[in-house]
């Protein structure tokens, strides 16, 4: 269980971000929705205050090196403390080596890879004092195996991974357990940007074509598993990658 637990989910306006927020509150956590659209970040938190839960947002962008010490700061003034954070947000632009742009190259790196270890060195602090806590990031199944026309998206995720399980070795006697997800195709808005200037339902149905079980991801079906990583259930997992993709990865 979450309850009384404080979570803060980056990326939470939309999305898998969006659905773990919820999830997190109907499993009794306090959640701190971080993201740059305030009018979708507080739809959320209505939604969430409709059901019971308690959540709160901060708009931020996680470009801005100052953006997680206040994340935190405001957290801390909210609820008083701090055991999950799920480094959620993220961003795709195609391309192989010779279409990405030494600019898109740093804004993949910086939002996917870099703001996650930033906002994972914020939270670090308060979670030691507490000698418990839990970071589950949000990787890809890209982040396992080779994919074609992404390069920046997959080497952002696969580096993301590493980052887990370093961070997970560094941080075993502080208390604090640090996961990842790699979630398959999912129907989210990203899935939009996959195969750009193609009718949506064409791309669902030749995305599904790929995975065994025959359909994409459900945003639900992903915050179910960062929820389970995230909680006490889960208190003998630190370092691993949880592959949720429909069996891709046993191919």
């Amino acid at each position: 269980m979450l309850t009384a637990k404080t979570c803060v989910v980056t990326g939470a306006t939309s999305g898998i971000g969006a659905a773990t927020a919820v999830e997190l509150a109907a499993r009794g956590a306090c959640v701190v929705l971080v993201g740059r659209n305030a009018q979708r970040g507080q739809a959320v938190v209505a939604s969430i205050a409709v059901g019971g839960g308690r959540a709160v947002f901060v708009e931020a962008d996680l470009a801005d090196r100052a953006a997680p010490d206040r994340i935190v700061e405001q957290s801390l003034q909210h609820f008083g403390r701090i055991d999950v954070l799920v480094n959620n947000a993220g961003m795709l632009i195609n391309g192989t080596v010779e279409e990405t742009s030494d600019t898109d190259w740093d804004r993949i790196m910086d939002i996917n890879l870099a703001s996650a270890m930033r906002m994972s060195r914020a939270v670090i602090r308060p979670m030691r004092e507490a000698k418990k806590g839990a970071i589950v990031n949000v990787a890809s199944d890209w982040a396992l195996m080779g994919a074609r026309g992404a390069l920046a998206y997959c080497v952002s995720k696969a580096a993301l991974t590493q980052l887990t399980r370093c961070m997970a070795l560094d941080h075993v006697p502080d208390g604090i357990r640090v996961n990842a997800v790699c979630p398959t195709d999912t129907d989210t808005p990203m899935l939009d940007l996959a195969f750009e200037g193609d009718g949506r339902d064409w791309k669902v149905e030749k995305l599904a074509a790929t995975i065994p079980m025959g359909r994409v991801a459900r945003v639900d079906e992903v915050a179910k598993v960062i929820a389970f990583l995230a909680s006490d259930d889960a208190s003998f997992m630190t370092g691993a990658l949880v592959p949720i993709d429909g069996g891709t990865s046993a191919q």
